[in-house]
């Protein structure tokens, strides 16, 4: 089982459908700035539940029912807009349960009888989710009956550890009440979970699953920290800010951690600036008619000297040359 929980850049769209600003509940949450901007990538269980924390914070008690009205077929992770391809929620179930480990650390007890569904969100021994986490892993279940059915599903019973501050507003929207009880669970009555989906397509699941199958294999790879440096440093040198201390900030760690976690993956962070300097520097002489001495500054350069200095000593060549050497080629 995954030991961290996958975030996807799709919910900065489910955020900003509940009128949230990604950017204050990230900063709410001591998160990057650039959380949302990158792939998927997954959170420490600590950083997750936090940033669920900060979301409460932001929405209120009614959150869960923000969530689940928000909820649509572009906001899924590939887990779960698989699911959607099936051809009912018997089998929608059956197939997350198997990639669950993709989305978080959590399994998914699936009970199936003659007359119900039964879902139940285990975590492990010592992982306490917050409670509008929970809240929100039952409402997903609901508001995936009733996307993929256009039908207004109501769940046969939900129970809950923890329950929700405002129950009238979850019986409105569930029809039934949440109950207290150990676990995180929701029954459908079979004829609902037998409900053809509208949104059924299995060449779709058939292109998903391979690749579902490989993330699962390579859960527990670690993610590169190189490519976000780059990344934040495109985007801070134009700005005049491409410090370490600066891009430190805005990855949420400390800049000896960045050094140590660089040093680990084979580079610096002077050698990854220098690197994105000449990339841009490169973009610039090719894709404008800006002067050097301009391309200095967007570069961090208060001398276009130094500029000069630092371009012939990545590629042996002035500025001027590359920039002729390209107009010629163009011409030919």
């Amino acid at each position: 089982m995954s030991s961290t929980y996958a975030l996807s850049p799709a919910w900065k769209i489910v955020l900003l459908d509940m009128g949230l600003s990604p950017d204050v509940v990230l900063c709410r949450a001591a998160l990057p700035a650039d959380q949302f901007a990158r792939g998927p990538v997954r959170l420490s269980v600590d950083d997750y539940h936090t940033l669920w924390r900060a979301l409460e914070e932001e929405a209120g008690p009614a959150l869960p029912l923000m969530v689940a009205r928000a909820l649509s077929v572009e906001a899924f992770d590939p887990p779960l807009f698989a699911a959607t391809c099936c051809p009912d929620l018997h089998r929608a179930a059956a197939r997350i349960a198997e990639f669950k480990p993709l989305i978080g650390p959590m399994q998914l007890d699936v009970q199936q009888t003659a007359t119900a569904l039964s879902l139940t969100v285990i975590w492990p021994n010592g992982i306490h989710p917050p409670g509008c986490l929970g809240q929100v892993e039952l409402l997903f279940w609901v508001a995936l009956a009733r996307l993929t059915t256009r039908v207004e599903v109501q769940p046969a019973m939900m129970s809950a550890p923890v329950l929700p501050a405002d129950p009238a507003g979850f019986r409105a929207y569930l029809g039934v009440d949440i109950i207290e009880a150990p676990h995180w669970s929701v029954t459908f009555r079979d004829r609902d979970a037998r409900r053809p989906f509208l949104t059924a397509n299995e060449p779709m699941w058939d292109f998903f699953c391979p690749e579902l199958r490989r993330r699962l294999s390579g859960l527990g790879q670690n993610a590169t920290l190189v490519d976000r440096v780059r990344a934040s440093l495109l985007e801070a040198l134009p700005a005049g800010d491409a410090t370490m201390g600066a891009v430190a900030r805005k990855l949420a760690v400390s800049t000896r951690t960045l050094q140590r976690r660089l040093k680990r993956e084979g580079t610096t962070f002077q050698g990854l600036l220098a690197d994105t300097r000449e990339l841009l520097a490169r973009h610039y002489l090719k894709s404008t008619e800006m002067p050097a001495a301009e391309i200095s500054l967007l570069l961090g350069y208060d001398d276009p000297n130094s500029f000069s200095r630092a371009f012939h000593a990545w590629t042996g060549s002035t500025p001027e040359t590359v920039r002729a050497a390209t107009r010629l080629l163009l011409v030919q």
